[in-house]
């Protein structure tokens, strides 16, 4: 499935809802569950549909395994319902299905409980510490190491990203993450992906100036990173991926292609990052692990800057494309 939330305004204002993308359409899985549940003449449609497939991201990633089986189930009966259009209705008619068009989509999961990026590319580790004149330290082929960064300030695709007003070099980052979908504590590699409830696209914008500068300092990064990162078009569940080891992944710049380089290429695996976080540590559904970014993946590593009103596109294989315009405020 290609997990979506999206947004649409009605006389009560915005409202954003999780939903699946089946085609042109997005389908309102609560929406849509609730449907079947009354078909069948359950008096408790509502109800149940409600705690097995929640209308928001968060909670619905909070269902497991069990909620995704539900949700794959729900859009293979509307289909087989004949449902599958926009005039389909609910109990009380409630929209179950949008045109794509009709509807915005933001980033699937607006509000994550936290965002750790790794550092898990060697090509573009080794590119920064040869621009600094540093020597590559063996430490990183034992320890995967990360950040924190601003859960609270994630955008979606198609979403304006802002110039930050306290920097001249805006950099872009081109990089994949997993998202949690079951809570745990000190599991194992081997065990790690039953906890991935699915992928996506994720662009870490960079501040490299004051980034450089809080880094000399040996802390950050905070304002650097913390602005904005943006992470879509929608989230893919692991079924949908046939290797997740061997995505291209490919950022453009106003329609040129600036990077390319392979998901393969990564010297850390998702598992091996999420048995290292969750040493001694929870995890959560709704937590956020970025891979931090392939070589030649940003404009730092090219010595290029993207500028005021450029359009950067990331793709990567099977998840889409997330695009971003900068604009300066």
């Amino acid at each position: 499935m290609k997990l979506v939330t999206f947004e649409f305004v009605c006389p009560m204002g915005r409202i954003r809802r999780l939903g699946a993308l089946s085609g042109r359409y997005i389908v309102d899985l609560n929406f849509a569950f609730t449907l079947l549940l009354a078909e069948q003449e359950e008096t408790r449609a509502y109800e149940l549909a409600e705690a097995e497939i929640p209308p928001t991201m968060l909670d619905f990633l909070k269902t497991g395994i069990n909620g995704r089986i539900v949700a794959q189930q729900t859009l293979d009966g509307l289909q087989e319902s004949g449902y599958l259009k926009p005039s389909t209705r609910g109990p009380n008619e409630e929209r179950v299905v949008w045109k794509q068009s009709e509807v915005r989509l933001v980033t699937p999961l607006p509000n994550p409980n936290s965002l750790r990026d790794f550092l898990a590319f060697e090509k573009h580790t080794r590119t920064g510490y040869d621009r600094r004149g540093q020597e590559f330290p063996k430490l990183w082929f034992e320890l995967p190491v990360y950040y924190k960064g601003n859960h609270r300030t994630l955008i979606g695709p198609d979403a304006n990203v802002y110039w930050p007003s306290f920097t001249e070099k805006f950099d872009y980052e081109l990089e994949l993450c997993c998202i949690i979908g079951k809570a745990g504590m000190n599991i194992s590699a081997e065990e790690a992906h039953e906890y991935i409830a699915g992928y996506a696209i994720m662009n870490d914008f960079s501040a490299r100036d004051i980034q450089m500068q809080e880094m000399s300092l040996r802390l950050g990064p905070s304002k650097g990173k913390d602005f904005a990162t943006a992470v879509g078009p929608w989230i893919v569940t692991p079924d949908e991926i046939k290797d997740i080891r061997n995505l291209t992944m490919t950022a453009r710049i106003n329609g040129e292609e600036w990077s390319r380089g392979n998901s393969g290429e990564s010297h850390w695996t998702f598992e091996q990052m999420i048995a290292h976080v969750s040493m001694d540590e929870m995890l959560y559904p709704g937590d956020i692990l970025g891979s931090g970014t392939v070589g030649t993946g940003c404009g730092y590593e090219l010595d290029r800057w993207v500028q005021p009103e450029d359009v950067i596109e990331l793709e990567i294989t099977g998840l889409g494309v997330l695009r971003n315009r900068v604009v300066r405020k």
